[in-house]
């Protein structure tokens, strides 16, 4: 029987054994020596087997719990973030058996862990080296496609098709922006320096550098909520992320739109809302709205590259915050961020 592998079960099994055999016999000898009183001492002679019996199982368990409190200690120091723990496991049975298997599990975590490390180290690297690459040809075909359109001045068509490549240049170094963001965010290369920040400060840096196009494009960003609320936060992540929601705002309201941005404090969270009464989102896209690159198709956004939404999410996740978004078609759209005080 594998229940009897463990030197210690077995113990207390022939502890037991031994305990009744031997008031067996002595309650037989009793009997055939027709002693005064047999019943009596039988009946004693079981009582004190009994509590023989009762003191063997609980020195056992009681050996057993400190065991189970050990393992439990050491994969509790595991979680808090110790990876050099294991649990002794040098005798037999199921449950050194059970210890052998969490400590194989340890290790192979710990592997799993180490690899994922390197991996995000080498994707830090590869970020990198991509980020530089890219800078220097884009910033030349900058100066080439200015440089066009100065010469293309008395060039109409020319002048026309350098301004729509000069639009579509600036495309590509927002998402390659936004594309080393997100990717720096998932890689967990970025060290989020928090400090208390005031949510109406934030708010009004948000709107200034939209006010030039909202006030282009016939449209109002209005700010509600009240100037002393404050959570801890890494200002400019949040800046981006509150700004990715009210350009998304601006390319899906029409002129003469209003986009809100409003905060409120609650007892244990802070909310930051950015709402507008543009086109609102079609019900089949709301599930999938903050999917990177994800066009719906109904979108009428030829600009748009599909990041902004994804990496606000990232944003806010990265500061252990969750992001919801409500929308009625034709009505509007409202995203919630929440964040823990």
């Amino acid at each position: 029987m594998k229940i009897l592998a463990n030197r210690k079960v077995k113990a207390l099994f022939v502890g037991i054994l031994t305990c009744i055999l031997t008031v067996t016999l002595i309650s037989i000898l009793l009997v055939i020596l027709s002693v005064r009183n047999t019943a009596l001492y039988v009946i004693i002679l079981y009582l004190c087997m009994g509590i023989a019996i009762l003191l063997l199982c609980y020195g056992y368990f009681r050996e057993q719990q400190k065991v189970m409190e050990n393992a439990i200690s050491q994969i509790t120091e595991y979680i808090s973030g110790n990876k050099d723990v294991t649990i002794e496991c040098n005798d037999e049975g199921e449950l050194y058996r059970l210890f052998h298997e969490v400590n194989s599990l340890v290790a192979i975590l710990n592997a799993h862990a180490e690899n994922e490390k390197k991996a995000k180290r080498f994707l830090r690297n590869t970020i990198s080296d991509i980020s530089h690459q890219l800078k220097t040809p884009l910033a030349a075909l900058n100066i080439y496609n200015g440089l066009i359109q100065d010469e293309a001045k008395e060039f109409p068509t020319i002048h026309e098709f350098s301004l729509l490549s000069e639009r579509e240049l600036d495309r590509i170094e927002a998402l390659v922006q936004n594309l080393l963001k997100i990717t720096k965010l998932d890689a967990g290369t970025i060290v989020l320096e928090k400090t208390t920040e005031n949510v109406s400060e934030l708010a009004e840096s948000v709107k200034k550098h939209f006010l030039f196009r909202a006030e282009q494009e016939g449209k109002e960003i209005c700010l509600s909520g009240s100037e002393k609320t404050t959570f801890l936060c890494d200002r400019n992540w949040i800046i981006e992320a509150v700004s990715n929601l009210v350009k998304n705002a601006l390319d899906h309201t029409e002129k003469g739109g209003c986009i809100h941005i409003e905060w409120r404090m609650f007892a244990s969270i802070v909310q930051i809302i950015v709402k507008d009464n543009g086109s609102g989102i079609y019900p089949e896209d709301l599930h999938h709205i903050f999917k990177r690159f994800y066009r719906s198709r109904y979108s009428k956004d030829t600009q748009g590259i599909g990041l902004g939404l994804s990496l606000a999410k990232a944003i806010v996740e990265a500061h252990n915050g969750t992001i919801e978004v409500d929308s009625t078609l034709g009505s509007g759209t409202s995203f919630t961020m929440n964040f823990l005080i």
